[in-house]
């Protein structure tokens, strides 16, 4: 966001502070509400880390700063009548205070995304036992072979089974996808990149 932009917004309206939804980047789960004023904004876009202005204790609080679960800014985007702002970002753990991932119980998310936030996790800190820790282990070619198989049941389900079985097909493959992208360290994200650069 632009210094011009930040000047542009309706600061008046709320005694100067503005409502800041958060919401995961990767999942899209929105995982909390703050208030921010010109300081907390200026502050979470020259740190990189979300800063809301805490109406509590009268000062600049930086989400996580005594957990150590922090939030990664990524983007801040204000409405179209420049009163509220929608920050996106990546949590270093739970977002709420009671240790859950979001302040909003049952609060919507992309499953794909969590799926693909699991199996980085799986790529980066295997463990004993785990399936995706030995698809990596079996490296790319095994994963893309696993790919191709699945692609296969995929498409035999859609011609002679039931949607159940079309459904579970589909599951597999996505997951195996996934493992295959981030076996060649890419990711979900980049995919949906390339998808909206298609658009139109």
């Amino acid at each position: 966001m632009r210094p011009e932009a930040i000047d542009a917004l309706a600061w008046e309206k709320q005694g100067g502070l503005l409502p800041a939804i958060v919401q995961d980047a990767a999942t899209l789960r929105v995982l909390m509400l703050g208030y921010m004023d010109r300081a907390a904004l200026q502050a979470t876009l020259d740190s990189g880390f979300v800063t809301f202005f805490s109406r509590s204790r009268q000062r600049l609080w930086r989400k996580g700063e005594t957990s150590g679960n922090a939030l990664a800014c990524m983007s801040v985007a204000a409405d179209c009548d420049g009163d509220g702002l929608l920050v996106l970002a990546r949590p270093a753990g739970p977002t709420c205070h009671r240790g859950t991932t979001s302040c909003f119980d049952g609060a919507p998310g992309d499953v794909l995304g969590e799926l693909d936030a699991l199996v980085e996790q799986r790529r980066a800190q295997p463990s004993p036992g785990s399936y995706t820790a030995r698809l990596f282990a079996a490296g790319v070619r095994a994963i893309a072979q696993k790919v191709g198989e699945e692609g296969v049941e995929t498409a035999l389900a859609a011609v002679a089974q039931e949607d159940d079985a079309v459904l579970d097909e589909s599951a597999d493959l996505l997951y195996h996808l996934l493992v295959l992208l981030r076996a060649r360290g890419l990711s979900l994200d980049a995919a949906r990149g390339r998808l909206a650069s298609r658009r139109g």
